[in-house]
């Protein structure tokens, strides 16, 4: 069948759906992947086709507004934030879902365009899928991955999940109300008011965040999406791997940061303080580092690199989280937004890191402790070890083409 896949916002929101896509190609399925433009590397040889959106994310993240996510103390506050800063992009970016849209006979929609995805579906009057990399729905086990980690009881984690839900309806309110409109979708006149729970599979693993027990039938657990990747490291990190032990990597991913010039400098002086060499990705956060003992690069693969590394210092974002833990490697999450902080404290609860060291936090001396806490504890690595040779066994693809084969007869 033709499959449309959407997704928006950072490369981990983007980069499980190429190996996902991937393995619909294997399995007989004609595939677009549509998400923004700067991502379309990322499915070059996988056979899945590209559809570029409009709108930047690395760019809207350094503009002003980007910039003042920082100035948020609380996920509350973070949210609002956000919220704000992606209604124009939405705007901007319905007109070219709508289109790719039309192409499909189902529509998979990344948890970053549900209401807006689901939406352009009914009116297309086509079946659609979720696809999660967060456990979104509201549950009384753990409260809103983006609202911090603080239990808030059982009526409380509800209601903190019910009230993210709400304000990211509100998010998509304005783009979905311009459908019938401006993209010329049916009205959805008949809809019933009573709340709709759509089939959603999540792509992460229930040895990582099992399945709540009070989430209704139709929201799974699949296992990990791996991203698809075909690369090789430069020659240049080949040659320092093999110049001596293996190095702590470090990294934000797609992270930013208020001083990256300030950040940098804590890392390397972190690094020496607990003796072990270090890769420094530059990432969004634009992090710099020299030294015989220490090498900054691009865009590595993940799974080519982690494996061979001693540790791995991270921003906690799903899919590096993931990618740490399919390597089998202790690590130490530094949360900068959103649902680091969640990612952070499964790390911490599976004994494979010692413990977050959050953005607002890191000190040479903070990062320094935790990286010894990491690289010394023989029982974290053993740890990382097993849980990554079970997470080998799980195919996370087999779940969703079971669920599209029951979503269309």
């Amino acid at each position: 069948m033709r499959i449309v896949m959407m997704t928006a916002g950072s490369r981990g929101d983007v980069a499980p759906y190429t190996g996902l896509g991937a393995g619909l190609v294997r399995a007989g399925h004609e595939v677009t992947l549509a998400a923004h433009a700067v991502f379309e590397p990322l499915v070059a040889g996988s056979g899945v086709r590209f559809r570029p959106l409009p709108v930047d994310p690395r760019a809207e993240l350094h503009s002003a507004r980007g910039r003042r996510l920082h100035d948020a103390r609380t996920g509350a506050g973070k949210l609002v934030r956000l919220a704000a800063m992606a209604r124009g992009a939405v705007d901007e970016m319905t007109a070219a879902l709508v289109d790719v849209a039309r192409e499909g006979e189902v529509l998979l929609v990344g948890g970053a365009l549900g209401p807006l995805g689901y939406a352009i579906a009914d009116g297309l009057s086509v079946p659609a899928l979720g696809l999660h990399l967060q456990p979104l729905h509201p549950t009384v086990e753990f409260p809103a991955p983006v609202l911090g980690t603080r239990s808030l009881g059982p009526v409380g984690n509800r209601l903190s999940g019910r009230a993210v839900m709400a304000s990211v309806e509100l998010m998509f309110h304005g783009a979905v109300r311009s459908l019938p409109r401006r993209h010329g979708l049916l009205r959805q006149a008949g809809r019933s008011r009573a709340p709709r729970v759509r089939p959603v599979l999540h792509g992460y693993s229930e040895l990582v965040v099992p399945r709540p027990r009070d989430w209704p039938a139709g929201l799974e657990v699949s296992g990990y999406w791996w991203p698809y990747d075909t690369g090789r490291l430069p020659r240049e990190l080949e040659d320092f791997l093999a110049a001596g032990p293996p190095p702590v990597f470090v990294g934000l991913g797609s992270a930013t940061v208020p001083d990256p010039e300030r950040v940098s400098g804590e890392i390397v002086a972190a690094l020496r303080a607990a003796k072990v060499r270090g890769v420094v990705q530059k990432g969004w956060a634009g992090l710099a580092a020299r030294g015989d003992d220490i090498l900054t690069v691009d865009e590595v693969p993940h799974a080519l690199l982690f494996p061979r590394t001693a540790a791995v210092v991270h921003h906690a974002g799903a899919g590096t989280t993931g990618a740490v833990l399919r390597a089998g490697v202790p690590s130490v999450p530094v949360p900068v937004q959103f649902d680091a902080a969640f990612w952070a404290s499964r790390l911490t609860a599976l004994g494979t890191a010692p413990g977050a060291v959050p953005l607002r936090r890191l000190t040479a001396g903070t990062l320094a402790e935790a990286l010894r806490a990491a690289t010394e504890d023989g029982s974290r690595r053993a740890r990382a070890r097993a849980l990554a040779d079970r997470l080998a066994t799980e195919d996370g693809v087999a779940p969703v083409l079971a669920a599209l084969a029951r979503l269309t007869p």
